[in-house]
């Protein structure tokens, strides 16, 4: 059976200065389900991610058309509207890079350091959430003894997973993923990818890949960009 409709995106088109990068795009993303997006390179794959959470808006020249609404549980939400909190966005919607970005400090304090933005300040608190976050992560059990330790010292599939887990502290209900995998080892390709099977059961995963074989394993909704379109593969 197929799981409700999250995300409603209706004739969107995304311009970067005079040149039109998307061009009306009309699709729905499953909750709870892993949607992949693949294509050539340079077809705006990953600026289709940016625009689910408004990190497009921070590209100057960027501009929006369309519609994109979500449901986080009251109904579904423009999140285009002028007056639409981004930091609750962001919270809601949360995003982990190609290339892993560990901030320089400890282990504990990158997982920690979305919610001490957020405003958490009872640490007992923050330590839970911290580690459940690794621990849904599969890197509690790597990391358990060495949470003091410069997480730039992890190897490149923990720093990923650390990633995913600073995104999943503050409980988003949707996670964009941008070549999750592309640079790891075969183990940690595996690792991640176990993961994300886990994980659609908690929230709603959208992923750029371009590995076929990794879609064919793990995604339930397939699209392809092509010449500025999404298309259901």
């Amino acid at each position: 059976m197929q799981n409700s409709v999250k995300i409603k995106i209706r004739n969107l088109y995304f311009y970067y200065r005079t040149r039109a990068i998307l061009k009306n795009i009309t699709i729905d993303i499953h909750e709870n389900s892993i949607t992949s997006i693949t294509g050539p390179s340079g077809q705006g794959k990953s600026s289709f991610l940016t625009i689910l959470n408004r990190l497009c808006h921070s590209m100057e020249g960027a501009r929006v058309e369309g519609q994109v609404t979500i449901d986080f549980g009251k109904g579904f939400e423009d999140i285009f509207q002028k007056d639409y909190a981004l930091p609750e966005l962001r919270k809601r919607v949360g995003m982990v890079f190609q290339t892993p970005n560990p901030l320089p400090m400890s282990i504990y304090k990158n997982v920690a350091f979305p919610l001490k933005l957020a405003g958490h300040k009872k640490q007992d608190s923050i330590r839970k959430k911290v580690k459940r976050s690794l621990e849904h992560a599969f890197l509690w059990d790597e990391v358990k003894d060495r949470l003091s330790d410069d997480a730039r010292l992890l190897s490149g599939g923990q720093q990923q997973r650390l990633c995913l887990a600073r995104s999943l502290v503050l409980d988003p209900q949707v996670l964009l993923l941008d070549e999750p995998t592309s640079s790891l080892d075969e183990t940690s390709v595996q690792v991640i990818e176990e993961l994300l099977a886990r994980l659609k059961n908690k929230c709603t995963i959208i992923m750029v890949s371009h590995y076929m074989d990794q879609v064919k394993r793990i995604a339930d909704q397939q699209f392809v960009l092509r010449d500025r379109q999404l298309k259901s593969v």
